[in-house]
């Protein structure tokens, strides 16, 4: 390996993954605020929406999982659009009428 180009703060840090709870611990740099204590030692925490015991890659389960309502957001950012379309529909079928 080549000298100075890799980090040396690696430290234990507290993996948690939101959808199921499950907490795991690795070493990392990556930099957190938050903090979990794990078998009475406290960690840094680092909050996963999904890892390796909640992906479907990995269970085999195939399952819906929406935690950040990505759904919602979406129908709710493009709902004007879909009232647009129905009123130039109803102006498109009058006019046809007249």
């Amino acid at each position: 390996m080549r000298k100075g180009i890799h980090p040396e703060n690696y430290r234990l840090v507290a993996f948690k993954d939101m959808s199921n709870d499950d907490v795991f611990l690795t070493k990392s740099t990556a930099n957190t605020k938050e903090t979990l204590e794990v078998d009475g030692v406290e960690y840094p925490l680092v909050k996963l929406e999904i890892s390796r015991t909640s992906h479907p890659f990995y269970t085999g389960k195939a399952k819906f999982l929406d935690t950040a309502g990505r759904i919602d957001k979406f129908k709710s950012k493009y709902k004007k659009f879909q009232k647009v379309e129905k009123k130039d529909k109803e102006k498109a079928d009058k006019k046809d009428n007249d």
